[in-house]
């Protein structure tokens, strides 16, 4: 019986699924109750009923789906952590309250792809800056820095940023320096694609570094092809302990199929609903490879950007059942200038659109993305003893005209607004403002 490349890369894959994710894959188990995971109070009894709380929010309704909780709630805050989630906390309890009636309060916000290196990738922009539009807490840099430029990365951005950050390492040692300008793609010359120099950066910072990025596109790889992603696996592989490796696709070169056949249960495929050629839903069918990737435990991001969100290939995709895994902005200097504009709350409300319930939304955008993330106990939720960081936001009902990076539109009936964002205990821009910040 003869069978073809295809199906035996198909039903090896998936028969070898669990093997992978001890091997060389990375631990796409993880979640938020791993032992190590689990986020414990620090310098503060939560049942003592005379607690003082630095912080309350109170009277929102509170949505976190990581405990499947949704209802009013006051949220009290100590120690930069979450402290209670009473049905009420009264007023003499808190040093500093603010109303949240009308608002929905979440888990703060997690997106899994942004640019968030000012100076180094050409596109990168202040995660802090960005707060007021955003709501996101903790941000994720894809590639910005390669091997070669990412102790700057590490020193002159992230030391510096309120929001937590983290990054992916760019295959390419220059990272995304010059790419939406007259430079060629990084990829366009292999020699650049050192994969032990990324692999040993990616070991050395394993608070910070969730494994390799890489870029697949006409324009990036030129005839290099696939290449430069068989060497970010490699790089992801050497570096070990789980280390993942995020995919960029749109207008990939040859045949996309070859390309989610090598991604392993864990590493991320980026741009999973883009249309900008060569995608996962071609001739209005999905292609078997993307959901044999997505049964695998490969993780489908959305990274909307400014040229990789198609309201037809979305729409198309989760009605053929591969629904996105995470929902993330790509947003950078080029993008937020775009007509489609890729906060992540008006990603999110994009997703409201396309028929998507809240509750799955913000699971997308908080708890989902944290387990990727897979280092700080708690983050994502609102658990006694995660980190206090939210993100309160209305939800405002209405007509409202979405457009996609492929200038289709689509009509809602509500909008995801930010109001206010906390981090660490602390809301950005609100006074009164601390004596000192010690985060």
């Amino acid at each position: 019986m003869s069978i073809s490349r295809r199906s035996f890369l198909t039903s090896t894959a998936i028969a070898g699924a669990a093997l992978a994710a001890n091997a060389a894959a990375p631990e796409a188990a993880a979640t938020q109750s791993a032992p190590g995971l689990v986020p414990s109070p620090a310098g503060f009894n939560p049942n003592d009923p005379a607690l003082k709380y630095d912080l309350v929010i109170a009277g929102g309704e509170v949505l976190d789906p990581s405990q499947k909780l949704r209802g009013k709630r006051d949220i009290g805050i100590k120690n930069g952590q979450v402290a209670a989630i009473a049905a009420s906390i009264a007023p003499e309890r808190s040093v500093q309250r603010i109303d949240a009636s009308g608002k929905l309060v979440t888990p703060g916000l997690v997106d899994l792809h942004t640019h968030s290196c000012p100076h180094i990738s050409g596109i990168g922009l202040p995660a802090d800056e960005l707060v007021g539009i955003t709501a996101t807490t903790t941000a994720v840099s894809c590639g910005d820095a390669g091997w070669h430029t990412f102790g700057a990365f590490r020193h002159w951005v992230a030391a510096e940023s309120r929001t937590r950050l983290f990054a992916f390492v760019h295959i390419s040692a220059i990272g995304l320096t010059g790419c939406l300008g007259a430079s060629p793609g990084e990829m366009l010359n292999l020699d650049y694609a050192v994969v032990d120099s990324c692999a040993k950066t990616v070991a050395e910072n394993p608070d910070m570094v969730l494994g390799v990025k890489v870029r697949i596109s006409d324009y990036t790889v030129g005839q290099n092809g696939i290449e430069p992603l068989r060497r970010a696996i490699k790089a992801a592989e050497v570096a070990g302990a789980g280390a993942r490796v995020m995919c960029h696709i749109g207008r990939a070169p040859g045949n996309l199929a070859d390309l989610l056949d090598l991604l392993r249960p864990g590493d991320v495929l980026t741009h999973a609903f883009s249309g900008a050629g060569n995608n996962v839903v071609q001739n209005g069918k999905l292609l078997p490879a993307a959901m044999a990737a997505k049964q695998r435990g490969v993780i489908m991001d959305v990274g909307h950007g400014g040229g990789s969100f198609d309201f037809t290939i979305a729409d198309s995709a989760m009605q053929q059942g591969l629904m996105p895994d995470t929902i993330s902005s790509d947003i950078h200097a080029a993008s937020i200038n775009s007509p489609s504009y890729p906060t992540l709350p008006w990603v999110m409300s994009k997703f409201l659109a396309l028929g998507m319930p809240l509750e799955e939304i913000v699971a997308r955008t908080t708890i989902e993305p944290a387990k990727v993330i897979g280092r700080v106990p708690g983050l994502g939720t609102l658990q006694i003893g995660a980190p206090a960081d939210l993100s309160i936001l209305d939800v405002v009902e209405g007509p409202v005209d979405m457009v996609d990076t492929m200038k289709n539109t689509r009509h809602g009936a509500k909008k995801i607004v930010p109001v206010l964002t906390v981090r660490a205990g602390r809301p950005f821009g609100r006074p009164p403002l601390p004596l000192s910040f010690t985060y």
